[in-house]
């Protein structure tokens, strides 16, 4: 039975009802303290780090400078994650207080990390998905709705949170063009406990993304943003410019997995995805300027401060 005062639990050290979304290749543990210290939860994925004894280094730091700050870390689930096995080790060494696996449900590994102190979240973008994570007796469940970056849903966050709050009165995050305070209240009054935000942090200084990268985030906007399953088997979304950078023509992409297959080792099946070719959000209109996350997550508190003060909100 899901702790109804968890998510008031989590909030009570936080600035902002804000979880960074984890990600690939872009989130370091410099990020991840940078986010923790600015008030909001910060997140990265165990395979960022380029080998299980780098993250477990990672780790260590992340805990040393957050100290009783919530700070998440996530596994990817699926079998085609060569690292699953000696990654988890690591995060269980280190106690780390939030979990959020994706691409496959696993009980069994639920069970594990819950047994040794952490609140484990699920990605999902169906709600036949978040189902089978709450009879496994996950803490939380992330509504990854149409928009969202990295791998993503196709469904419009009204009826994905509609849909999953009918039966689910546990901690409920959302994905998906999160990128302003309006956005986090929106989550809010459709009945998230947080919002779920990515692709902004992608412009961090302390973000491992090239300078053409976060220059693509800046002059960008959600026209830029395709949405294809070509590179991992799995539906994400990437910047079109950067595609054609790469010499691919975005309306006429091949799959680099056959028969639809997932693969998510490395990256996926083609080499140059998330690398070289750039994945983002539609809610990177947003983004107007590169610089530390800190002062980005100042703009974001002034700017829920005042969408709450607009809509007569107690602050």
């Amino acid at each position: 039975m899901t702790d109804p005062t968890l998510a008031a639990r989590l909030k009570a050290g936080l600035r902002l009802p804000v979880m960074a979304g984890p990600m690939f290749i872009a989130s370091t543990a410099e990020l991840v303290i940078a986010q923790c210290q600015a008030g909001i939860i910060g997140a990265m994925p165990a395979l960022n780090p380029r080998s299980t004894e780098a993250l477990d280094k990672d780790l260590s730091r992340i805990a040393a400078s957050v100290g009783s700050l919530p700070w998440c870390v996530n596994l990817v689930a699926h079998k085609s994650n060569e690292r699953l096995a000696p990654d988890l080790e690591v995060v269980l060494k280190h106690k780390v207080p939030v979990v959020v696996l994706a691409l496959a449900a696993d009980p069994g590994l639920v069970r594990e990390l819950q047994a040794n102190g952490s609140l484990v979240f699920q990605d999902v973008v169906r709600n036949r998905h978040a189902q089978k994570c709450a009879e496994m007796g996950v803490d939380g469940i992330i509504a990854v709705a149409a928009g969202a970056g990295g791998h993503t849903g196709d469904q419009s966050p009204f009826a994905l949170v509609g849909e999953i709050r009918e039966w689910w009165d546990g901690l409920l995050l959302l994905a998906g063009c999160i990128a302003n305070g309006r956005g986090i209240l929106a989550a809010e009054a459709m009945g998230a406990d947080f919002a779920y935000i990515g692709s902004p942090f992608l412009a961090s200084s302390e973000a491992n993304t090239q300078p053409g990268f976060k220059t693509m985030l800046v002059e960008g906007s959600a026209k830029d943003v395709l949405v294809t399953s070509c590179f991992t088997g799995v539906k994400a979304s990437f910047l079109r410019p950067s595609l054609i950078e790469n010499g691919l023509d975005p309306d006429n992409l091949v799959p680099a997995t056959s028969g639809g297959a997932i693969n998510i080792n490395d990256g996926g099946a083609n080499s140059k995805a998330w690398r070289d070719i750039w994945s983002a959000g539609q809610g990177i209109g947003a983004v107007k300027a590169a610089g530390p996350a800190g002062e980005w997550i100042d703009w974001l508190a002034a700017d829920y401060a005042a969408a709450r003060s607009a809509m007569g909100l107690v602050q």
